[in-house]
């Protein structure tokens, strides 16, 4: 017997939904090794971008609650 479907912690600290039903996402490498990155590149990367729609179907199913 299946017990309660939980959500993904780990994809739900991630990804964001939109009302509108769009997976986002915040673009990598800015975690460390920020003083060598032009400040452009930091404004650009502090940006939410769309998940492509196979992988926002798979992330959306881990995300049912």
């Amino acid at each position: 017997m299946k017990g309660k479907a939980k959500t993904r912690k780990s994809l739900s600290k991630r990804f964001k939904i939109t009302p509108t039903g769009k997976v986002l996402r915040r673009l990598s490498g800015m975690d460390h090794l920020r003083k060598g990155k032009s400040e452009r590149t930091k404004q650009r990367q502090k940006k939410w971008v769309v998940v492509s729609k196979p992988l926002a179907k798979k992330i959306k199913s881990e995300l049912k609650y």
